[in-house]
């Protein structure tokens, strides 16, 4: 792939992560950060310190806290902001998107007010002529190990085979395998719903229970995640894939995991808001449990596991309570 413009809008330990690798590659990148001290400060160490210490910037990556000189020009934009973000960021830059470049989103997560997939907002802030320009990034992908070049496959989901075959040949290294599909909705729904489930992971973790119980809460999560994939279009292959179980298992499992260390803190009897509040960065999960938990009654899809994380985040049930709970519901048979 020749070497291309990309601006990266989201300055976090993901979004810098990405740009590194884009710019390892030999891509001139914007990363555009919400503040300009970051920015700055960004330039002039050629390191992201709050959120990547750690990994040197290359010289073809240049940050900004203007979101006009970061996308205007640009190859390709990779959004990959917090999803609670992504409606306030395409207020100002969904007019600056031009009406050829392709626009990926790195990002996991329901809207809580709305109930919204990320692909729902983006086709809501852009005219339908650019919907065929987006795609949707997804699978088994730790920032710190994307930015020390530790092999990594993910898939790049979206409904013009040409855009994603471009957005999967500019990520292609390697180190980075993209795989392309055309099922959006999977990818996100699998993206967005494996951090509740790394939740109740961590909290089974933090309760001192074993690998007999993590595997147990994969196993069925992923069963979760798929009835309400499939009943919202997905293709049930897609979680068996990188987007499904791959996703799932390595953020219900890593000690990187933002939403498992949540789960962990919980489990062994810190409160929800003491918790918040010794994280840096963000855990999608806690905000998406809420999203989860609305959309599966929504649906008429039942999903326990996602109800107990509902209601040890929001309604301060005790964790030892909940696993109780899901333990001793009534019998079913496995596939039901």
């Amino acid at each position: 792939m020749d070497e291309q413009t990309i601006a990266v809008l989201g300055a976090g330990s993901w979004g810098t992560a990405l740009a590194k690798q884009l710019s390892d590659q030999g891509h001139g990148v914007r990363l555009w950060a919400r503040r300009k001290d970051q920015a700055d400060a960004i330039n002039e160490a050629h390191v992201n310190e709050r959120y990547l210490a750690g990994f040197e910037l290359g010289p073809t990556l240049s940050a900004t806290s203007d979101l006009e000189t970061a996308i205007v020009g640009a190859d390709m934009v990779l959004a990959v902001v917090p999803s609670h973000g992504v409606r306030g960021m395409l207020e100002t830059a969904a007019p600056l998107f031009s009406e050829t470049a392709p626009i990926c989103a790195a990002i996991k997560g329901i809207e809580n007010s709305t109930l919204m997939m990320v692909s729902e907002i983006f086709e809501e802030a852009l005219p339908e002529d650019r919907h065929h320009l987006l795609s949707f990034l997804g699978g088994p992908s730790f920032a710190k190990e994307v930015a020390a070049g530790v092999p990594t496959a993910v898939c790049v989901a979206g409904k013009d085979d040409a855009v994603t075959e471009k957005v999967q040949h500019i990520f292609n290294t390697d180190r980075f395998r993209a795989y392309a599909t055309e099922d959006v909705v999977g990818v996100e729904l699998g993206g967005a719903l494996k951090n509740v489930i790394a939740i109740a992971a961590g909290i089974s973790d933090g309760l001192g229970f074993g690998l007999n119980t993590r595997a147990a809460l994969i196993t069925r999560g992923l069963h979760e995640i798929s009835r309400l994939a499939v009943k919202m279009g997905a293709n049930p292959l897609t979680m068996a894939g990188l987007g499904g179980m791959g996703d799932l298992v390595l953020t219900c499992t890593g000690d990187l995991s933002r939403n498992r260390t949540v789960g962990l803190k919980l489990g062994s009897g810190m409160k929800l808001d003491e918790v918040l509040a010794s994280m840096t960065m963000v855990a999608e999960g806690v905000k998406t449990s809420k999203s989860a938990f609305e959309l599966a009654a929504r649906n008429d899809v039942d999903m326990p596991i996602v109800h107990q994380v509902y209601r040890v985040l929001y309604e301060d049930k005790d964790p030892k309570a909940a696993v109780t709970d899901l333990m001793t519901r009534p019998l079913k048979r496995e596939r039901h």
